[in-house]
């Protein structure tokens, strides 16, 4: 229904236009039933509620945990009364449908297939355990559940580069010359062909836009004390700000504010071709072909952004894991500072 949402005309849009829409979601709807119904029917697929099963297991493949914007597929394993075990479709690669389960989540959201994932703000989930529960409505008696922890050794990437410059226009081709008229090449009553148009010149290409400068950058730093150590990092702009949480031990953040690439300039127009001069006697003489445009000149690039890291003195062993980015621009300065706990 969200796609269909998406979908729907504004309000000036038709009824009819509506009613098209809403055919045609019907119309998927009714052809991914009906290959769900094949897909059983070849075994490629398989309907729990028509299968005896005493247990069932909950797996993470991914790893024992999950990291902010992480996503990550779970795999639901089915012991049968003969031993024999049927796994989920998904990352499972099983014949298993996820729509015959029930899957809840808590601090991360779950899709109908499955996958976890977690919000890319550390505040969301900060001191949290994503729980996951597995029902199955066809066995009442099944029941599956898994703590997965948070972890913080992933390489994020703060972006605050200026905006590309645009692409200058491509120039106008030239118009081709007309053809000359035919004369006579009777030998009792000759006359000569006409010459043939010039062809008109290409247009020049525009030239590209400059790219924008990148904004000035703070980075905050606090160290979380512990027998595992994190990293509480916020970087702002005037516009926008993020926040993030890293194990030193394998965790990265790579803030870049370079400036903006210039925009391509335009391609010159092709020249116009020459007509051809007319037949007679004599043939008129071809027009000359049109030159060909000038290629429109590259936008500047923009100015890299000041970057400024202040940094809790306690955090200083730890600042390796920023990668700092601004070309071109001036050197990234680290300041000690008190820094509190962010959040």
């Amino acid at each position: 229904m969200n796609f269909l949402r998406s979908c729907l005309p504004t309000s000036r849009a038709s009824l009819a236009h509506r009613a098209m829409l809403f055919a045609a979601a019907a119309g998927l709807l009714f052809i991914t039933t009906a290959c769900t119904k094949v897909e059983l029917k070849m075994g490629v697929k398989v309907d729990l509620s028509k299968l005896p099963v005493n247990a069932m297991q909950l797996t993470l493949p991914n790893g024992p945990g999950i990291a902010p914007g992480d996503k990550s597929a779970l795999v639901a394993e089915f012991t049968q009364p003969d031993g024999k075990t049927l796994v989920t479709e998904g990352k499972g690669g099983g014949k298993v449908m996820w729509r015959g389960l029930l899957v809840t989540a808590t601090v991360a959201k779950v899709s109908n297939k499955g996958v976890l994932t977690l919000d890319k703000d550390p505040r969301t989930s900060d001191g949290k355990t994503v729980h996951v529960e597995v029902a199955v409505p066809s066995h009442p008696e099944l029941h599956a559940a898994l703590d997965i922890p948070l972890r913080y050794d992933r390489t994020y990437k703060a972006n605050f580069n200026g905006a590309s410059g645009s692409n200058g226009s491509d120039g106008s081709s030239g118009m081709d010359g007309s053809m000359g008229s035919s004369g006579s090449m009777d030998p009792n009553n000759p006359s000569p062909g006409g010459n043939g148009g010039d062809g008109t010149n290409g247009g020049d290409g525009g030239s590209g836009g400059n790219g924008g400068d990148a904004p000035a950058v703070d980075v905050r730093v606090h160290l979380r004390a512990g027998s595992e150590p994190l990293l509480e990092v916020i970087v702002t702009s005037s516009k926008k700000t993020r926040y993030y949480l890293l194990d030193p031990k394998g965790g990265q953040l790579q803030v870049s504010a370079n400036g903006g690439d210039g925009g391509r300039g335009g391609s010159g127009g092709r020249g116009g071709r020459g007509g051809s001069g007319g037949i007679g006697s004599p043939s008129g003489m071809s027009g000359h072909d049109g030159l060909s445009g000038h290629d429109g000149m590259s936008g500047s690039s923009g100015s890299g952004g000041k970057i400024t890291v202040y940094y809790d003195p306690a955090a200083q062993p730890y600042l390796g894991v920023l990668k700092l980015s601004n070309v071109p621009g001036p050197k990234p300065q680290f300041v000690p500072s008190t820094v509190n706990k962010l959040w």
